[in-house]
């Protein structure tokens, strides 16, 4: 099977590591250090973890050598000051998986040791606009390194870049980004390997990736360890004859990582253990905030010979072969929107799975209906295996030409073996027309405008009906609802009620103004009603709506009103009296609340809360005022001569 790596070519190399051990120092230098790295994230506040990832040689490594503590230095980017040393205890030991758990082998195992503490970073502290540094040191390598000289005696130092916390007086709070998934597996000799070193970054910063010759630091295999961190510079590991940053993994290509994505690549042509370097770092608004390092070292071994498998493409029902590069696929409305998938591999017994990846689109992706995996050229498999992809029916690429990527992938070590299909394609839903809605309501004002209100003004008590209807061409599920904006339709007094069906809906709206209806509008923003009308079924839906405003028609103040100033309360019964049949009528919460009479030295003479009241004077002729009030805090003032 494809997962087998010939045990003849491991026991040597088994022998050799075992040979070289046997001559290592012991525990305390620990020689078989991996690779690793720092990490700084926020937490709330001023509080901040630190953690230091170490990779460790789970083979050849004495377990006496792994570190229960290990301590970083903080240090000023300009002045290499040192601002504080931190203490790291070990908090996680465990095992690296590789990508695929069947292409283990006895020769490569590495544990990830985890070494992490909560600290604070304060404003008062960390402000140095040059920002700060993190490290820690370390020694030594695993003995077996091919590319640089003296491996057992090389040290290494972990190191991060981070900003200050405080910017232009403001908190400027910043996480570095999580990067480097661990690295288990190996490389095959003259097979293209790659691996995604790319990361994510939680405040949203760009992130680019180079690589860079690993930090040697301060330790030797005499001093392995330090009471604290040493500041920069630190001295670099040095390259074997005919290697350097660019070349850190000989090969065509040699090793690399992409600038964007931090997805490494190499095709090694040399066997050995290899270390290599990456940077990341992160740009806000285009200004380098931070990096960090990692360390890492890559196995390269013979393997089995793995062919990739291969896969052809054509639309369902036809007999025509897509042809990638010269092909586009035309999906029409109403027609097949499927592919059958034929995917093989010439190598015996090979396990193989089907995907598909959008190139450039996001909208929905076919899906696969059938299974995607399988085996073949095994006792009882089939030679070939097929699947089936079919394209949403409201798939829709405006025009334009979308790809989309199938991808078949077969279980081969150290990884998959693929083939890749680029698939050109044009899609178009079916068309729909809107649907209608024909209202009783008035007209709204012109010019009309998307969302317009027409205006519906009623009287206390008047009932008003109005209709719709809903028509559409296509036959699409239609439904008609009603809406109060801010407000309930039933507290105002109003009822909907609708009779929804294919291709066609009704229905009535009835309102009978009251004084509920006035509360529930406010001061006199009138009550906005939104009528919509939906349809289901079709890609793109085309709702109508109409919009009215119901206001409520106040009883007007009385034009007429003209109170008399002038009363002869003599007996003789022509304007014996003061009255106001023509004070403003109530309205709801505006209700006449009293009328107060005062003398013209303000002395109160009269008052009643009867809008029918009658005074027919004090007994004593002269000038009087009066006050009437509403319980909505409306006044009216005015004066009457009382005459003899």
């Amino acid at each position: 099977m494809k997962q087998t790596i010939l045990a003849l070519l491991l026991v040597p190399c088994r022998r050799w590591l075992l040979a070289l051990t046997l001559l290592a120092p012991l525990a305390a230098s620990a020689t078989h250090i991996v690779g690793g790295e720092l990490d700084l994230q926020h937490k709330t506040g001023s509080t901040y973890t630190l953690t230091l990832n170490l990779y460790f040689d789970a083979i050849n490594g004495s377990t006496g050598a792994l570190d229960q503590q290990l301590t970083a230095g903080i240090f000023n980017k300009v002045t290499n000051q040192r601002v504080t040393d931190v203490l790291l205890p070990l908090t996680s030991n465990t095992f690296v998986n590789y990508t695929n758990p069947a292409c283990t082998v006895g020769s490569l195992s590495t544990r990830k040791l985890v070494y992490s503490k909560d600290i604070t970073l304060t404003a008062a502290t960390y402000a140095s606009a040059g920002g700060y540094y993190v490290a820690v040191e370390r020694c030594c390598r695993n003995l077996a390194i091919s590319n640089i000289v003296a491996p057992g005696a090389a040290a290494q130092a972990f190191y991060l870049e981070f900003p200050a916390v405080v910017r232009n007086g403001a908190a400027f709070i910043d996480s570095t980004p999580r990067i480097f998934p661990p690295l288990g597996d190996y490389a095959c000799r003259n097979e293209l390997f790659y691996y995604d070193f790319g990361g994510q970054d939680v405040d949203g910063d760009s992130l680019s990736y180079d690589m860079v010759t690993p930090l040697n630091g301060h330790t030797s295999g005499v001093n392995p360890t330090l009471p604290q961190a040493a500041p920069a510079p630190y001295s670099l590991i040095s390259w074997t004859p005919g290697l350097s940053t660019t070349n850190q993994i000989p090969g065509s290509p040699p090793l690399g990582i992409d600038a964007r994505t931090g997805r490494l690549t190499v095709r090694p042509r040399n066997l050995g253990l290899f270390v290599f370097g990456v940077r990341c770092s992160e740009y806000r608004r285009g200004v380098k905030i931070g990096e960090t390092r990692r360390d890492f070292q890559l196995y390269v071994l013979n393997c089995p010979t793995n062919t990739p498998p291969q896969l052809q493409m054509r639309a369902t029902g036809s007999t025509a072969i897509y042809r990638p590069g010269r092909d586009t696929l035309r999906l029409l409305p109403g027609g097949n929107r499927c592919l059958t998938i034929r995917y093989t591999d010439p190598d015996p017994s090979s396990v193989l799975t089907m995907t598909s990846r959008p190139v450039n689109f996001t909208v929905p992706a076919p899906t696969f209906t059938t299974t995607t995996t399988g085996t073949v050229r095994a006792a009882g498999a089939a030679d070939t295996l097929t699947a089936t992809l079919c394209f949403p029916e409201c798939t829709d690429t405006k025009g334009q030409v979308y790809l989309l990527d199938l991808i078949v992938a077969d279980n081969g070590c150290s990884l998959p073996k693929r083939d890749t299909l680029r698939v050109a394609f044009t899609a178009a839903p079916v068309p729909n027309a809107a649907p209608v809605l024909t209202t009783s309501f008035p007209p709204a004002p012109l010019p009309v405008l998307e969302g317009t209100p027409a205006l519906v003004r009623l009287p206390l008590g008047r009932r008003f009906v109005a209709t719709l209807a809903g028509t559409d061409a296509d036959r699409n599920p239609l439904t008609l609802t009603a809406t109060g904006t801010g407000f309930d339709l039933a507290t105002a007094g109003m009822s909907f009620t609708a009779q929804n069906g294919a291709g066609q809906a009704s229905g009535t709206f009835v309102w009978e103004p009251t004084c509920a209806a006035v509360a529930a509008a406010g001061a006199s923003n009138g009550l906005l009603v939104r009528f919509k009308l939906a349809e289901a079924g079709p890609c793109v839906p085309l709702p109508q709506e109409r919009v009215i405003r119901f206001e409520v028609e106040s009883v007007a103040d009385s034009i007429a009103f003209r109170p008399p100033n002038v009363i002869t309360p003599n007996g003789d019964n022509k304007n014996d009296f003061l009255v106001m049949p023509d004070l403003p009528l109530d309205f709801c919460d505006r209700r006449f609340a009293n009328i107060k009479i005062f003398s013209r030295w303000g002395q109160l003479v009269y008052q009643s809360p009867d809008r029918g009241f009658r005074w027919g004077g004090a007994g004593v002729a002269g000038t009087y005022y009066y006050l009437v009030t509403y319980t909505d805090g409306r006044k009216f003032r005015g004066w009457v001569e009382v005459l003899p």
